[in-house]
């Protein structure tokens, strides 16, 4: 596996030009910053002392000298001061657009993931991974290797600077360069442990937040709000805790790094005091090489903390590519449709699925379901129905065994080609904050105003619609808390209605409607069904008497298939299922 830099690398090469103007700044700012403290040598040594000065400024009187120096002062601060802001501007654009890329990458990546996967992970991490951990791409680059560029490059001129003045004392300047990165190996090595768990805890927080407001509901009907409170309470103080070290770690880390470099001028001052005293150097001299001494340091302490920054960045950017070198498990086929879409064959071969080794959840399923029959999954709670669907538009894949559209294997498809195959209502409803009408023109964004108001006609909806106070242009609250459970499921009923497609699953499509609605919805949805191959999942089982095909799953097999008629006759799983739903009367009434 290459090294994290290496990874982070592709996503500043599109920004390769900004970044070498951001390196030239560099230079421009180390030059200003190598000439800040000599108009104080020329105050002291050439005004204050007398001392002759070269040419051009030999010229000048010791006034001009002085006006010249202090002019000088503020010029050369107005100039760093200026391409430092310039600097800053270049730098967080290009990082900004880097962490763009990064989380662009990471969504998109996250999105080509299979439910499987999805199933096994915390969506509040996945969040805090896209959100802030994405980050790491810029404080890695930007914040941390940037300025160490810069910092050497600083670091060089002022050693160009001051061998010439005093080799020896520059030499002592530099006894503490060791101990400064014997400092980076010990504490870096902590506080990037510390960085992990404030990133994990960070992201149990989100987490639970997450997951507290999909919830509120059932929170709320239990009357469990204190109770979730504590445990927020407790995930934040564990966050705020592990945050706590680590600014502990980092501020005990900087307290050391200034004590040794306070070390290292203290020696510096004791030897060029003495210079002065011999005659070695002069006052102006001692000065100029204390305050390029205190610029010296600057550029060690930034590779210091620099370090410190990418110790913790690359927690971060760790925990992103953890995500982005997990391999996509739904790997895209080369197939495509014929131009007219799927006939609507469907064949299951030998079929199992587990999501985890020791869970299977279908087994050993063989079923052949042939274009424009309307097919009922029945069965309890967990018995597999929505796994054995969800296997048709590859949410999963089969753990063995194929699933077939038209003779040949769905991992075979395109997925994008293979899922405008399929229209689905899926459960819970899902309703997104839009428009009415780009809520039902989901997956058909091309469709018409009419074409989107004949499938709400069907769904039974267009007539709330347009009580609302801008018709299909209304605004749909977050979570569509404005509209009822039976409502936002024939609004998702509309949805599945306008995709058109050739195979049509609805699971659950009636389970929030009132009796009346439900017979209305059914006469909609028989109509869309008419030389379409539909499944219906179905705990309410009014809604699969006119199916063609009804299959009874029980511990993942399929316990019992046939038509209506025949399977209440048998008197087997269905029939029982039937009765507890209706009694014996109606058993009977359904046969005759």
């Amino acid at each position: 596996m290459p090294p994290l830099g290496w990874k982070l690398l592709p996503y500043l090469r599109p920004y390769r030009l900004r970044f070498a103007w951001a390196l030239l700044q560099v230079f421009l700012i180390a030059a200003f910053e190598l000439l800040k403290p000599w108009p104080l040598q020329i105050v002291i040594d050439h005004v204050l002392a007398g001392k002759p000065i070269g040419a051009p400024l030999a010229a000048l009187s010791p006034l001009a000298l002085l006006g010249f120096a202090c002019l000088a002062m503020v010029a050369v601060q107005i100039g760093a001061g200026g391409l430092t802001l310039l600097h800053n501007w270049t730098t967080i654009g290009v990082g900004q657009r880097m962490v763009n890329d990064l989380r662009g990458a990471l969504y998109a990546h996250l999105q080509r993931l299979s439910l499987a996967f999805h199933s096994r992970q915390r969506v509040g991490d996945l969040m805090y991974r896209v959100t802030a951990d994405s980050f790491a791409v810029q404080t890695m680059i930007m914040n941390g290797l940037l300025p160490i560029l810069s910092a050497l490059v600083l670091l060089a001129g002022m050693l160009a600077v001051l061998i010439p003045i005093d080799p020896v004392m520059t030499l002592l300047s530099l006894t503490v360069v060791p101990a400064l990165f014997l400092l980076i190996a010990v504490f870096n090595r902590k506080i990037a442990a510390v960085a992990g768990e404030v990133r994990d805890a960070e992201s149990r927080v989100y987490s639970l937040v997450q997951w507290a407001f999909s919830s509120i509901k059932v929170v709320q009907a239990f009357t469990k709000e204190e109770e979730e409170h504590r445990r927020f309470m407790g995930a934040s103080r564990a966050s705020l805790g592990s945050t706590l070290r680590l600014y502990s770690w980092q501020t005990l880390y900087s307290g050391i790094v200034n004590v040794v470099i306070a070390g290292g001028t203290a020696l510096v001052v004791y030897a060029g005091g003495r210079a002065v005293l011999g005659g070695r150097l002069t006052l102006g001299e001692l000065v100029v090489f204390i305050s390029y001494l205190a610029q010296l340091y600057q550029p060690v302490n930034q590779i210091t903390q620099s370090w410190g920054l990418i110790a913790g960045a690359r927690i971060g950017a760790r925990r992103v590519f953890e995500i982005l070198d997990t391999e996509a498990d739904l790997a895209d086929g080369p197939r495509r449709f014929p131009p007219e879409g799927a006939r609507g064959d469907i064949a299951w071969q030998g079929v199992s699925f587990r999501y985890r080794p020791d869970l299977p959840v279908l087994r050993g399923i063989d079923l052949e379901v042939r274009a424009g029959m309307r097919v009922a999954v029945v069965g309890p709670t967990g018995a597999g129905k929505s796994t054995l669907l969800g296997l048709l538009p590859r949410f999963f894949d089969p753990t063995a065994g194929r699933v077939l559209i038209d003779g040949v294997d769905v991992r075979g498809y395109r997925l994008k080609a293979l899922r405008q195959q399929i229209a689905m209502v899926l459960q819970p409803p899902l309703v997104f904050p839009v428009s009415v009408h780009d809520n039902i023109a989901y997956g058909r964004p091309e469709a018409s105003r009419a074409e989107v108001e004949a499938a709400a006609k069907l769904a039974r909806i267009h007539d709330l619609v347009m009580s609302l106070p801008e018709g299909y242009d209304t605004i749909i609250g977050e979570a569509a808390a404005t509209l009822s459970e039976g409502e936002k499921q024939r609004l998702t009923i509309a949805r599945a209605l306008l995709r058109d497609a050739p195979i049509l699953i609805l699971d659950e499509p009636t389970s929030a409607l009132d009796v009346e609605t439900e017979a209305v919805v059914m006469a909609g949805i028989e109509r869309l069904a008419a030389g379409r191959t539909t499944f219906i999942i179905a705990h309410r089982l009014s809604t699969v008497r006119s199916c063609d095909l009804i299959l009874v799953l029980r511990d993942g097999v399929i316990a019992e298939q046939g038509g209506f008629a025949e399977l209440i006759r048998r008197d087997g799983v269905f029939a029982e299922y039937y009765k507890t739903q209706f009694g014996s009367e109606d058993t009977r009434l359904g046969v005759t």
